[in-house]
């Protein structure tokens, strides 16, 4: 994932939300990293406790089982959360939407056992699904399900939005430069790989954005490959990352086929099936929350769409692979990520 250069790097790892978290970072930077790398990834633990959609005691369990009833009252981060999430619901005509837990569960995706609901099943989750039903009271800070069979479900934002937190504690904790990744498809970086050797006190100023204008090293930004979904093990390109975030949504990740079919487990929240178009999708941004839930709008979006989103928000980078037409094996799409920042 990381194409190590001169510095060693150390890495601290430990398994967490169905997938290994790792923190990254040179060795000769930061002498209690291991300590703080430990204490950033304890804080993965309290998150999936409180954010698993499988855990009846979790904070998301509690809402599930009440909000049809009555508002509940959280905790202002799950709070703003849940707003940004209802954000990008509006912003993405409805390809996002954390209110898809009905889908998943009659696709048979949250037991990964895949199966085609049949017309009835399909007509019924669907009629729990959309962020018309889900009502937020910022004065309270409250959230309350307008209609019972509504459940939400964070997978597709609270991987990303851990990373967010462990980032920030690594930083408070004094260490400047390190990569965090969740899986390898949620990452952030924070820094730089390489620095320029000597006395740190003479380092310019960071560069600002991504890695413009960096030149030939002083600095070099973390590398992170991006997969080929049609050939496992083989890397498309290299995405570079200085104080930004990257998420990955392939339908490969979790599939099944029937009759020669194959159906992915990125659901279209509009159409209640599984998105078609797209083979994967990578999104640069500024915070690993929001690269991970528009690499899931995105992914339902298609190219047209996404693209246009990218022009009206120049703060997001995105890379997308498409089936391929008129004997062409794939299409390949980019915005918003220059010569410097991405090479394909």
């Amino acid at each position: 994932m990381v194409r190590e250069k001169h510095d060693p790097l150390i890495r601290v790892s430990r398994r967490a939300m169905a997938c290994p978290f790792e923190v990254c970072f040179p060795a000769a930077r930061c002498e209690d990293g291991t300590q703080l790398a430990i204490e950033a990834l304890d804080l993965v633990d309290t998150l999936e406790k409180q954010l698993s959609f499988f855990q009846p005691t979790s904070l998301i369990g509690a809402i599930n089982r009440s909000a049809a009833h009555a508002p509940v009252e959280v905790e202002p981060w799950l709070f703003d959360l849940l707003a940004l999430a209802t954000r990008l619901n509006e912003e993405t005509g409805g390809a996002y939407d954390i209110t898809s837990a009905p889908l998943w569960e009659a696709w048979g995706f949250a037991r990964r056992a895949g199966k085609i609901p049949s017309d009835d099943q399909l007509a019924e989750a669907r009629s729990h699904v959309g962020s018309h039903l889900l009502e937020l009271d910022s004065d309270r800070r409250t959230v309350r399900f307008r209609s019972p069979g509504v459940r939400i479900s964070l997978g597709s934002i609270g991987k990303g939005y851990a990373l967010d937190v462990c980032g920030r504690r690594l930083l408070e904790s004094g260490m400047d430069d390190f990569l965090l990744h969740g899986g390898q498809s949620s990452v952030l970086a924070r820094g730089f790989l390489e620095r320029r050797k000597g006395d740190r006190s003479n380092l310019p100023e960071r560069p600002e954005g991504c890695c413009a204008q960096i030149g030939p090293v002083p600095f070099s930004p973390w590398e992170i490959g991006i997969s080929d979904p049609r050939r496992p093990g083989r890397r498309l390109g290299i995405v570079r990352l200085h104080d930004r975030a990257l998420g990955t949504s392939a339908s490969q990740f979790q599939s099944f086929r029937h009759r020669g079919r194959r159906y992915g487990h990125v659901l279209d929240p509009r159409t209640g099936r599984p998105a078609d178009g797209v083979l994967s999708t990578t999104v640069v941004a500024p915070t690993a929350a929001l690269a991970d839930a528009l690499s899931t709008a995105f992914h339902v979006m298609g190219s047209a769409d996404s693209l246009a989103y990218c022009r009206t928000h120049p703060e997001i980078g995105m890379v997308m692979v498409c089936p391929g037409h008129r004997g062409a094996d794939a299409e390949f799409f980019s915005a918003g990520l220059d010569e410097n920042e991405l090479s394909l």
